[in-house]
């Protein structure tokens, strides 16, 4: 794989992050499919985290995923290890990729000291290609006698594929008055456009909550983060976000209901670290020179305005439109019409950022083309855009589509 340049998007550098108690880290680079960086990924949690997934909806899901959903069953929602490799999807790969992940939770339950259903495990890279656990179980039992709880940016690095960056984001709060961590890792940059792409999602906290209380936290910040993005509007096989908590924190008892009010800053937090991860997911898109978000107000529910959103935001003319920073609106209003979804075009309006392009039905006498085609020379697009037929909004973050998509597709197998 040729060298791919970094994103203009990308962070200045690689942020400040916490350790989380009860967790510690160890990566390797096996050689599996790349050279010179690390690979494989090792992840070991104190006994009784409990774990929480969301994966993809993809109907050819991938042999790690079927591992997760099923192990998280027989376990519980308990987990005591997690294992990623990066470019090997091990995706359609038959009864074979079936074999490899349970030979591979079984080499990482041995070197744990737990069962194999108490291991979560996660593949990114090229589908179809039978998956070579070898470098896996010869690499686990060295990486655990390195194992540290302050290798966080190891993690994000041995996860990558076409990432040009490793990405991570953490947080401090407090439950009982209990200092709370909240830190996550996450790699994306094509086939996104998760339906819980290949994107890939683990977020680690020492809060004492039950597996059922973190599976309803993290679907619903999920929907409004990582079900949120796109880059080409391809879902992968192997999407995957893992939520774990340690419970090391031993705020005053198990919290198990979601609802609980002690929960309130914690859910906030939680929620601004998944929308950080996929925001970066997105300025990592495969070409990218510009992060859009796209926010749809006054729809009929907050589905239709997804929906619609989305619609705007997976449109090849309207991505190609703001690459070559041309404020062609109208294309908007295409990609409205295309949804499906209810909207009242007398009523339509449309922002770009605090710029009033176009209002009830038509553009505004007070829209100058030459202030849109400025606005678009900026690296963050926000469109905004009202519908007029309800109260409810959404907001969907995406990429620019360029000549550098294609030509990393076209030249990489991923």
């Amino acid at each position: 794989m040729a060298d791919i340049p970094v994103s203009p998007l990308a962070p200045e550098a690689f942020p400040v992050v916490n350790n989380i108690p009860g967790v510690e880290f160890g990566a390797m680079a096996t050689g599996m499919r790349y050279k010179g960086r690390l690979d494989l990924l090792l992840v070991r949690l104190c006994q009784g985290t409990q774990v929480a997934g969301v994966f993809t909806q993809n109907s050819m899901p991938a042999a790690p995923v079927e591992w997760c959903r099923q192990a998280l069953k027989n376990s519980g929602g308990t987990g005591r290890g997690l294992v990623v490799n990066a470019g090997n999807a091990n995706a359609f790969t038959g009864k074979a990729g079936v074999a490899a992940v349970q030979s591979t939770a079984n080499a990482a339950a041995e070197v744990l000291g737990c069962s194999p259903d108490e291991i979560l495990l996660a593949s990114t890279g090229v589908i179809g290609v039978p998956l070579d656990v070898t470098p896996i179980k010869k690499a686990l039992p060295k990486i655990v006698d390195g194992l540290s709880a302050s290798l966080v940016r190891d993690a994000a690095e041995a996860i990558r594929t076409t990432d040009t960056y490793a990405k991570a984001a953490s947080t401090l709060c407090e439950i009982d008055g209990k200092a709370i961590t909240i830190t996550g890792v996450a790699k994306g940059s094509g086939m996104i456009e998760p339906n819980m792409a290949t994107m890939l999602g683990f977020v680690f906290t020492n809060a004492n909550i039950s597996s059922a209380c973190l599976q309803a936290i993290l679907a619903e910040t999920n929907a409004a983060s990582f079900n949120s993005i796109t880059v080409d509007s391809d879902t992968s096989t192997n999407d995957t976000v893992l939520a774990f908590a340690t419970g090391e924190a031993a705020n005053e008892n198990c919290i198990t209901d979601p609802a609980d009010p002690r929960l309130q800053g914690f859910k906030a937090k939680f929620a601004a670290v998944m929308e950080d991860l996929a925001k970066q997911i997105v300025c990592d898109g495969e070409g990218a020179t510009k992060l859009i978000s796209v926010t749809v107000k006054g729809a009929e529910s907050t589905e239709s305005a997804r929906i619609i959103a989305k619609s705007i935001a997976n449109s090849p003319l309207v991505k190609t439109a703001i690459a070559g920073e041309d404020p062609n609106w109208g294309r908007l209003v295409m990609a409205v019409g295309k949804s499906g979804e209810k909207a009242n075009q007398s009523a339509l309006s449309i922002w770009f950022g605090d710029i009033l392009v176009a209002t009830d039905g038509q553009v505004s006498s007070k829209y100058q083309e030459e202030d849109g085609a400025a606005y678009m020379k900026r690296s963050h697009i926000d469109l905004i855009l009202n519908v007029g037929v309800g109260d409810a909004c959404s907001t969907v973050w995406t990429c620019d589509l360029t000549h550098q998509y294609i030509s990393i597709n076209a030249d990489y197998r991923s």
